[in-house]
């Protein structure tokens, strides 16, 4: 079991919301589907909770009601190994929601989502200012991330000089 399981809290959308999360992503299923009993403030045997996975990782969706909306101060990232997979998990995550800025969308549900390349760490983690700041700069113009043009701004060819700085720590999806 894991540690610590991310609860994403929606109006009555949790069992739909996590069914479209699952068809995205590998190894990725739906779990336990609890219901709500009598007296509950939704009818009863409506979705209380959904447990699921996306890659590999335990959710939670909750119908809790009207009260929380999503926003943008959390948000689920998803690495991306290549333009390709860029592409089509925009595509997906996208679709009935809203393209943001610098990689990250809304989806039709309202969950923040951040598509990015792995190469974008690997460009913004060197000592070279100048480069990082030229990526910065390309990567603000953009909606959706790519890669071609971020490594055109970083210098394509050039040898990444890696960071002496610890890395932070990021809890991410995988696709």
């Amino acid at each position: 079991m894991q540690k610590i399981s991310p609860c994403l809290w929606f109006d009555d959308q949790a069992e739909e919301a996590a069914r479209f999360y699952v068809s995205i992503f590998k190894n990725s299923k739906i779990g336990k589907i609890l219901h709500y009993g009598e007296g509950a403030p939704k009818p009863k045997g409506s979705v209380l909770l959904v447990h699921f996975k996306l890659a590999g990782q335990e959710y939670i969706a909750l119908n809790g009601g009207p009260e929380f909306k999503f926003n943008e101060a959390i948000s689920l990232k998803v690495n991306c190994k290549s333009q390709k997979e860029v592409d089509r998990m925009w595509k997906k995550l996208s679709a009935g929601g809203q393209e943001v800025q610098c990689g990250w969308l809304k989806d039709k549900y309202g969950v923040s989502w951040q598509i990015v390349p792995t190469a974008l760490g690997k460009m913004l983690g060197g000592r070279d200012a100048e480069r990082t700041d030229r990526v910065m700069k390309a990567l603000m113009q953009m909606k959706k991330l790519d890669v071609k043009e971020l490594k055109k701004a970083f210098g394509e060819g050039k040898k990444i000089k890696k960071s002496k700085k610890s890395k932070p720590v990021e809890v991410a999806v995988e696709a």
